[in-house]
This record gives structure tokens, sequence and C-alpha cells, in this order.
């Protein structure tokens, strides 16, 4: 199993805007092979910003990484929406490979 997340700092104020962003387009993802299961998760809001992580689960990394070089990754990424103001600064990735 994989693990992919990424890590987003969002506008105080604008997290409803950002999740319907997710809630509202079509992220291709019930199609695509190795695909396991997709949350995305609030945490802790700051003065400035709350804390976002999308956390998706595959069959294996090789299974996450032909997706992000698939037509179904192009598609789910073309029509976020306006996101103006909803980010501070760039989605932080990470993967994990499971172990035990």
């Amino acid at each position: 199993m994989y693990i992919a997340m990424n890590r987003f700092r969002i506008t105080k104020g604008r997290e409803q805007d950002f999740i319907n962003v997710w809630k509202n387009r079509d992220s291709h993802l019930e199609t695509v092979p190795g695909f396991k299961k997709f949350n995305l998760l609030q945490g802790a809001t700051g003065e400035e910003e709350t804390l976002f992580a999308s956390h998706s689960e595959w069959e294996s990394e090789e299974a996450f990484r032909n997706w992000t070089k698939s037509d179904a990754f192009r598609l789910a990424h073309a029509n976020a929406g306006d996101t103006k103001g909803i980010y501070l600064g760039h989605p932080e990735f990470e993967g994990f490979a499971s172990v035990l």
C-alpha cells in the first residue's frame, strides 16, 4: 500500500471555499487502476491559516505515479475553479510506503 498526501495552508476564512473546490470537481479517481480511497482532512486553525491535507491510498507507489502521468490526473486538476486568495503557498507533497 502507498499513501500520498498533500498539505495545504489555507487562508483563514476561506476554508469552505477550499472544501467546495474539492467537493465540486470530478477527481476521476474511481476509474484509475490501483486507487483505493481518498479523504480530505481539516486540521488546526492558526492566526492566518487553516491546515488541510489530502490523503489518498493506492495499491502501490507505481499505481500512484502512473496516475500523476495520466489523462485522468490532468482532467482532475484542469477545472479547480477560482482559487485566488485561498492558498498560502504551494501544497507540500508527502508519500509513504506501508512497511507493516
